[in-house]
């Protein structure tokens, strides 16, 4: 299994106490990312574990006294972010692009704050200020598209269909969010062919990634159920949907019955493909 230096989680701290400890330049910034998302600051680490707080972001400038608090508001149960300190760190924050409700975050593990930086300005160049109106308006249409696709991996086929390069709803369109509600009202008609069934057979000869072409890449991202003849290499499954379901294939092949499920891939391993040609 391909693996992941941390667990990227977005935590809903609304209403919720944070302890942020220090002051200055380090400091300051932990503060004002606590208040943007709703939580309540708590400079003090005794009423921090009386409280059962469970997030502290530690900032002295002394390094000694960083160790010392760390230590201590680890053993009251609290996660612990120590500023510029990543092997003291529970957990890291990434740079942040805003797209309310949209969030992406970008993190190095504590690597380099930098790197994170202008990667994100990099994506601010790219990703429409007009994406937060476009996850608003897909939330407006959920409970249409429910009654219209009770069927859960139906509902995503349409979803993934609208959402694709190209699609009415491609999010690297500024106009997409406009189109959302008279989508929605649409996509009823097509309701036979979003819920089709579909078998693609894949063969895969290079271990990396990056040579996937973009069918490939858009049909492991998009696939239900992944049937995978050979050892397929870790870092190529790590581009598939994460509940996709993974099958080792039979020497007889795929019955009918189990092909018929959603999306399905058969991913073929033949890196001596390659290697002929």
């Amino acid at each position: 299994m391909s693996r992941i230096a941390s667990l990227p989680l977005f935590h809903q701290i609304a209403g919720q106490a944070v302890l942020v400890l220090g002051d200055g330049p380090a400091a300051e910034p932990k503060r004002r990312l606590v208040e943007r998302a709703g939580g309540v600051i708590v400079d003090d680490l005794p009423r921090a574990i009386e409280e059962g707080v469970r997030l502290a972001f530690i900032a002295y400038e002394d390094a000694r006294a960083c160790e010392v608090v760390a230590i201590n508001a680890r053993c009251a149960g609290m996660l612990v972010n120590v500023v510029d300190r990543p092997e003291l760190c529970d957990f890291t924050t990434p740079s942040i692009l805003d797209r309310d409700p949209l969030l992406v975050a970008i993190g190095t593990g504590g690597a380099s704050a930098g790197l994170a930086k202008h990667v994100r300005l990099r994506l601010e160049r790219v990703l429409p200020a007009t994406l937060g109106a476009l996850a608003q308006a897909l939330e407006a249409a959920r409970p249409g598209l429910r009654a219209r696709f009770p069927d859960g991996a139906e509902r995503r086929r349409a979803v993934d269909a609208a959402l694709r390069e190209g699609g009415p709803l491609d999010p690297l369109d500024p106009g997409a969010h406009a189109r959302a509600a008279a989508w929605a009202e649409g996509v009823a008609a097509e309701a036979g062919g979003a819920g089709a069934q579909a078998l693609v057979e894949v063969t895969l000869t290079s271990a990396d990634p990056e040579d996937l072409t973009l069918r490939q890449a858009r049909l492991l991202g998009e696939a239900d159920v992944l049937w995978l003849d050979g050892a397929v290499p870790p870092a190529i499954l790590a581009r598939a949907r994460a509940d996709a379901a993974r099958q080792v294939l039979a020497e007889g092949g795929l019955e009918d019955a189990e092909a018929a499920r959603g999306l399905t891939l058969i991913l073929r391993w033949r890196p001596e493909a390659s290697s002929a040609a």
